[in-house]
């Protein structure tokens, strides 16, 4: 019941997030891109991206999730950990929507998504910025999470610490944000602004 109650107070929050990536990641998309999401979950984030009247033709997306559910919106791929299951830049674009803070080994899974992509990386995450930051990072983690016993590592970068990560990585900044209007406007008072991270990086040799 309670896991139920905290699922429906959500939606609203969720609904407004994806329509925000949406109109964050759309334009750096090109007709006939393949999309990977990694940590795609149900696939709704892909299944919105795809349903856009801004999305070009001929875009698809697969998902990859460490189980699959049943009943995803794309097709998604399981993942044990380690190695992803992809040739070298088997995707124009790769997608990590608010998954390394999730992830044991970040260094290790942006390594792959960076091998697999063929032109961009983007990240949205949450970024350590302002009052309180990590407290309030972790309630609204929390929130997102529980209902659906997604296990929260409350881990979270710095912008210093992002810099560096892209740094160690050889990637390269194309498009950054800093803060971000990502839930309505009394929750993003809270829990959205700079306490929200969003990059779009390519391969620093790559021009």
């Amino acid at each position: 019941m309670i896991r139920r109650t905290m699922q429906f107070m959500h939606r609203p929050i969720y609904e407004s997030r994806i329509k925000e990536l949406v109109h964050q990641i759309v334009p750096w998309v090109q007709p006939n891109d393949r999309m990977l999401d990694v940590g795609c979950g149900f696939g709704a984030l892909g299944h919105a991206i795809l349903n856009s009247p801004s999305c070009p033709a001929g875009v698809t997306i697969r998902g990859l999730e460490r189980v699959k559910r049943g009943g995803e919106m794309i097709e998604v791929d399981a993942y044990g950990g380690g190695k992803l299951p992809y040739e070298t830049a088997a995707f124009d674009v790769v997608l990590l929507a608010d998954v390394l803070h999730h992830e044991p080994d970040p260094d290790g899974l942006i390594a792959e998504c960076a091998r697999v992509t063929r032109r961009w990386l983007i990240i949205k995450d949450h970024k350590i910025d302002g009052l309180l930051a990590r407290l309030r990072i972790s309630l609204i983690d929390w929130a997102a999470n529980a209902p659906y016993g997604v296990p929260c590592l409350y881990r979270y970068n710095t912008q210093a610490q992002w810099t560096e990560s892209h740094r160690r990585h050889n990637l390269a900044f194309e498009h950054e944000l800093t803060a971000m209007r990502l839930y309505p406007p009394i929750v993003n008072l809270l829990f959205g602004g700079r306490l929200q991270y969003f990059v779009v990086l390519r391969k620093a040799d790559l021009r």
